[in-house]
């Protein structure tokens, strides 16, 4: 990634990381008055939730960018403990 690119990134993580905050001051539930049990999530939390998941991507590929992830992908503890069980059945039934 060039320096150019990797400031414009620079930029949009900070970028986001403002609005992020000002979305925190926000109410992210809105509850009925008349039926506190009806809850709905407000236009800000779904912002946040958007802002967020952009901003985790921005970071990912920034670090990814200056070579502190590793290229392959990170294996999910779901995904490990799969391998495992299927090379356990694999290893008893062969």
């Amino acid at each position: 990634m060039t320096d150019e690119k990797t400031r414009q990134l620079l930029e949009e993580i900070e970028f986001l990381e403002g609005q992020l905050v000002e979305l925190k001051k926000h109410p992210f539930i809105k509850i009925n008055p008349k039926d506190p049990t009806q809850q709905k999530a407000t236009p800000a939390a779904k912002l946040y939730k958007d802002l967020l998941q952009q901003y985790n991507n921005s970071l990912k590929l920034l670090l990814k960018a200056q070579g502190a992830l590793e290229e392959e992908e990170e294996t999910s503890p779901l995904r490990r403990w799969l391998n495992e069980r299927t090379a356990k059945n694999d290893n008893v039934d062969g």
